[in-house]
């Protein structure tokens, strides 16, 4: 039987994410700290907040030290935690107006997460655990084997669907880790540090699958340090104290990434 994934994108012109003005500080008074601020207002020292905008297809890169933001940023995105002030638009939906049921729906059918430590379920087969979010969302039995299916064969795991954890390699675990993203169709797939446990192979394989999903259509954001792994990116933003101080575009968003395009061969 042949499992097919959809990787078409429907025509949309609105931005996958937008965010206006958008601030994130802790603590009060004298102890505000501004994990994100974007520049300061005119004639102060007030955080005038950030504004970003990412096209459907584009592949971004968020790079930053310690401290910069990054982190900060990805949870918002991620719709794991809320800001302090602006809007944020995922997909044409205000985010900023739902409540924690209505968010933990946007994650699970709008976001696609992949995090550097696989998050896999132990003694938990790799289909099983492509299933896991259709499951959540209150797909048939039947229509999620099939749909998981077609996701595993999509990151070249068709035959190890029965495989648990412990039996496959940690780039094969990350590339579960991106099915599972992708079971549901996503907006967004958005990846922090996906590769930062890998060793330098499984590093290649796993960035050559999200190139290559890029390449269908797929928007990704992937959060990172490593400059390497950054060249993979259509578009490289860096923070520095919480506000974007560089934003590189390195290859139109309407193209392949720069490694398929021969534009960005990493070192």
């Amino acid at each position: 039987m042949q499992h097919v994934i959809d990787n078409r994108v429907p025509a949309n012109p609105v931005p996958v994410i937008r965010i206006r003005r958008l601030t994130k500080s802790y603590g009060h008074g004298d102890a505000t700290v501004h994990a994100l601020r974007g520049p300061s207002l005119p004639g102060t020292d007030e955080p005038a907040g950030v504004d970003l905008d990412i096209e459907q297809g584009d592949y971004v890169a968020v790079m930053g030290s310690s401290g910069s933001g990054k982190s900060t940023l990805m949870n918002i995105l991620g719709c794991l935690d809320v800001p302090t002030s602006g809007r944020y638009l995922l997909d044409g939906t205000d985010v900023g107006h739902l409540d924690e049921q209505q968010l933990a729906l946007v994650r699970n059918r709008k976001i696609g997460f992949v995090f550097q430590s696989f998050n896999l379920v132990p003694r938990t087969t790799a289909l099983a655990q492509v299933e896991l979010p259709l499951a959540y969302a209150g797909v048939r039995s039947a229509e999620r084997r099939r749909r998981a299916m077609a996701a595993l064969s999509l990151v070249g795991l068709g035959e190890r669907a029965g495989h648990k954890p412990n039996q496959l390699s940690g780039g094969q675990q990350q590339r579960v880790a991106v099915a599972r993203a992708l079971v549901t169709a996503p907006a967004m797939l958005l990846a922090d540090e996906p590769t930062g446990n890998l060793d330098s192979r499984s590093t290649e394989e796993v960035l050559g699958l999200i190139d290559g999903l890029n390449a269908t259509g797929r928007t990704v954001v992937l959060i990172t340090h490593e400059d390497e792994v950054a060249r993979h990116a259509k578009r490289v933003l860096r923070l520095v104290d919480g506000q974007i101080v560089s934003d590189v575009r390195q290859a139109p968003v309407d193209g392949p990434p720069p490694v398929l395009a021969g534009l960005g061969v990493p070192a």
